[in-house]
């Protein structure tokens, strides 16, 4: 019961907080922000355990710590990459998570399998072959994000072909949308500016934690 309404506690708010950034009122999505991913964690917490629900309440505490020192980002560029070091351990999180799900479906079809993996292999090299001239210092940083963050989305797909429906589909898309939020980002920050930025990106990050979450519980249920 307190887990049902944690998500739908999450998902008003989210609403409420995407909201006051398309009617230009950030000074109040400001202060909604950090009261978001933790009504996920508890959504979570509240859910009978499971062997791998640690690795999935810490990869939304340092989703959670990255949210709150990102808001501090256009203050230094220190915050931007304690910002990026907070979500590149919520990654590792989710990658090491992903690898401890138990695999329903044995089955894998090999050609949809290397077809996932060239694709995911083609965006890394045209994101990082974009974005690497413009990154200064922080080429190194956003380099090994940009691996952890491919390998996370691998993880989720290798997972997808192998996991029960609709959780692997849940989590797969979730992971796919994380990817979408990041690149919006990093290419509004170092290469051009988005239009409705702001939104563009909470949008798909508030979604695809969503989804995620969902899709991990979804399939512990069956254990």
């Amino acid at each position: 019961m307190r887990s049902t309404l944690s998500f739908k506690a999450y998902i008003g708010i989210s609403f409420a907080y995407l909201l006051f950034i398309i009617l230009g009122r950030e000074d109040i999505s400001w202060f909604l922000k950090p009261f978001l991913i933790p009504l996920l964690f508890l959504a979570v917490y509240s859910c009978r355990d499971f062997p791998s629900k640690r690795f999935l309440l810490t990869a939304l505490t340092f989703s959670w710590m990255g949210d709150v020192v990102l808001l501090f980002a256009d203050k230094s560029e220190i915050y931007f990459i304690i910002g990026l070091v907070a979500f590149l351990i919520s990654h590792i999180a989710y990658v090491v998570l992903f690898s401890k799900q138990l695999r329903i479906n044995s089955s894998r079809n090999k050609a949809i399998f290397w077809v996932g993996i060239t694709t995911i292999i083609v965006y890394l090299i045209l994101m990082l072959s974009l974005l690497l001239p413009t990154l200064g210092n922080l080429k190194i940083p956003v380099f090994v994000y940009a691996i952890i963050l491919s390998t996370m989305l691998l993880f989720a797909f290798k997972g997808y072909l192998k996991w029960s429906k609709p959780a692997g589909s849940y989590i797969l898309l979730g992971a796919i949308i994380f990817v979408c939020s990041d690149s919006i980002l990093a290419f509004n920050k170092f290469y051009k500016p988005i239009l409705f930025s702001s939104f563009l990106i909470m949008a798909t990050y508030l979604l695809a934690q969503y989804l995620i979450v969902v899709g991990i519980l979804k399939l512990n249920r069956t254990k």
